[in-house]
């Protein structure tokens, strides 16, 4: 099994140390980025990306290791600490490059196969809305199952965590990772997946885009092919 950790920050915080926990407890391969060190452009709103393709993205090439190695994964970690109760600037400046792979676009076949995994951390609060920030990219990318975990660690650092939670982390993330190795391999897409990519379906049948428009197309998408494996007496609609 492959795992790739995107960590929205260059330190080696709780975030970090929950994030690694977990990988280590799914095993098999891990890879990891941090932000901004490994990728730190914003997008400078071209929208070249839209209307042409992703490759004429000014910072294409800068992302193109990030983005092969989570294609590759079995599992997505997004990572992010508190910040203002969102996602720190670096983590939301990675995703906004990945707008075109939004359902709504040119998603990524191999997106509906794998398995994400939203995780965030701060003093206080501000833990649900720094997940939806992730999951929701997770989710338009198509990515089959998502889970999320936030907790308030009342620390700045890992060490300083109390024991208690320390035995929460350790409990939650061997809950996590079971069910990860459990579906590795067999991950079935939900079905507010699957009924969000039937409206897209029908967008892209009537065309407003033509980058787009031509992508979904040639995956036979606007017919009725569809980016998850069909089961025996599956409905070729959704």
């Amino acid at each position: 099994m492959k795992t790739v950790i995107i960590h929205g920050q260059s330190h080696n915080g709780s975030t970090c140390h929950i994030a690694r926990m977990l990988a280590d407890k799914i095993g098999g391969e891990t890879t990891e980025f941090f932000l901004p060190k490994d990728f730190g452009e914003f997008c400078c709103g071209c929208t070249r990306c839209f209307k042409e393709s992703e490759t004429k993205c000014p910072h294409y090439y800068k992302l193109s290791d990030i983005t092969q190695t989570i294609d590759e994964a079995d599992v997505i970690i997004l990572a992010s600490p508190v910040y203002v109760y969102h996602v720190t600037g670096a983590m939301k400046a990675f995703l906004d490059h990945y707008g075109w792979r939004w359902m709504v676009h040119r998603p990524e076949e191999r997106m509906f196969k794998k398995q994400g995994v939203c995780i965030s951390t701060a003093a206080g609060g501000g833990m649900r809305s720094t997940n939806k920030d992730m999951a929701d990219s997770l989710f338009y990318w198509g990515v089959a199952k998502i889970f999320k975990f936030g907790i308030g660690v009342a620390a700045i650092n890992w060490d300083k965590v109390s024991e208690k939670k320390k035995r929460s982390v350790e409990k939650t993330t061997d809950s996590i990772a079971e069910k990860i190795q459990k579906r590795n391999g067999r991950v079935k897409t939900g079905i507010k997946t699957k009924g969000f990519f039937f409206l897209m379906h029908m967008l892209q049948k009537k065309g407003w885009n033509e980058a787009d428009v031509r992508y979904w197309k040639e995956k036979g998408w606007t017919e009725k092919a569809r980016p998850w494996k069909q089961s025996k007496g599956e409905s070729t609609l959704l």
